[in-house]
């Protein structure tokens, strides 16, 4: 086990995005870490405004800080908000790198996704594949804006001294997800369909593609402890990629997740629609060597999120919305945005 190079006890820490799925793990995790949690709703700083954030900080004065907020969606999302998901993750995560520089922050963990790779970059996914392929079409608006906060954490470090990290976890899922048709990852949109399909007597559902794909799934709670692992034991430019090691097919996903939900109709591939990345696993090679590997199994975490589900600790992400889940209640969405939700991620 490494040496702890920074503790986080007694420190001031404050998560950006506390709200989201990998925010509120993070604020998990801290509990027991002897550290006191700082967090601000939209109300209070809305991370777009330069000048809301620099007063942010210089009031409250963290130590540290976790950059876990972002707006996140699948493929259709993606598709349709091009210049949202551009130019909101660019300001907001400039906003609070430069804010933490500012503020003579101690520590600051930026928290990133490996869709920031290149779609065809050797399996697994070493951390030096990153900028020597094209992108991933279908993401490329998040990748970029992902990639850019990582140059920026090294730019401080190597301009300013500033000891700020980044994480790239791979596809996370669990508590507080977001579970909108339209908007969601795989994860949670298949265990939603799963879940509607069974209560609703349906006989199949459908997944994108020909569900050959391969992705690899971790449970946001270890993803919570692999970044504070990281952030009290990691110091150095390059970026540490967070993931099980493990993949699975898109279909064989779909079945597990019907097994845990207990739904027995068929799975039905829509072959008009698009695969994205042939495969997408992360090399967690450089993570294991500082001490950290995962816990929780993929049909273990799958049990979790969805009795997360059923008790309502999620979140319906629309275009212009945000609202608490609610098992009972039944999405908005048409039909046809429905069937074409982005079971890729």
């Amino acid at each position: 086990m490494p040496d702890v190079i920074y503790s986080l006890a007694g420190k001031r820490i404050y998560v950006a995005g506390h709200r989201g799925m990998v925010g509120s793990a993070i604020v998990r995790r801290l509990a027991s870490e002897g550290c006191e949690i700082l967090t601000a709703t939209r109300a209070e700083v809305d991370l777009r405004r330069q000048e809301e954030v620099e007063a942010w900080m210089s009031r409250n004065h963290p130590d540290a800080v976790f950059l876990a907020a972002a707006r996140v969606g699948g493929i259709l999302a993606n598709a349709t908000y091009p210049a949202d998901f551009l130019y909101d993750n660019l300001i907001l995560q400039a906003n609070v790198i430069h804010a933490a520089h500012r503020a003579d922050v101690e520590k600051l963990m930026f928290l990133g996704s490996s869709c920031i790779y290149p779609k065809l970059a050797d399996q697994p996914i070493v951390e030096n594949a990153l900028l020597t392929g094209s992108l991933e079409p279908t993401n490329e608006w998040y990748a970029i804006a992902k990639i850019a906060g990582l140059k920026l954490c090294q730019a401080y470090r190597k301009q300013n001294g500033r000891d700020f990290i980044s994480a790239m976890p791979t596809n996370l899922y669990g508590p507080e997800d977001n579970f909108d048709l339209g908007s969601s990852h795989v994860m949670p949109a298949l265990i939603r369909k799963a879940h509607e399909a069974k209560i609703d007597g349906q006989q199949e559902i459908c997944i994108w593609g020909t569900g050959t794909p391969r992705r690899e799934f971790l449970h946001v709670d270890d993803c919570a402890d692999a970044c504070v692992h990281l952030m009290k034991t990691y110091s150095a430019e390059s970026h540490v990629n967070v993931g099980s090691g493990e993949d699975i097919t898109i279909l064989e996903l779909a079945h597990l997740v019907s097994k845990v939900v207990g739904f027995k109709g068929k799975i039905e591939r829509d072959l008009t629609k698009p695969d994205g990345t042939p495969r997408k696993l992360l090399s967690i090679d450089k993570l294991r060597t500082l001490g950290w590997s995962p816990k929780i199994g993929l049909k273990e975490g799958i049990a979790d999120a969805y009795r997360s589900f059923l008790d309502g600790h999620y979140l319906e992400r629309g275009s212009n919305e945000v609202k608490s889940g609610d098992l009972m209640g039944r999405s908005n969405i048409g039909l046809e945005r429905a069937e074409t939700s982005a079971l890729h991620a």
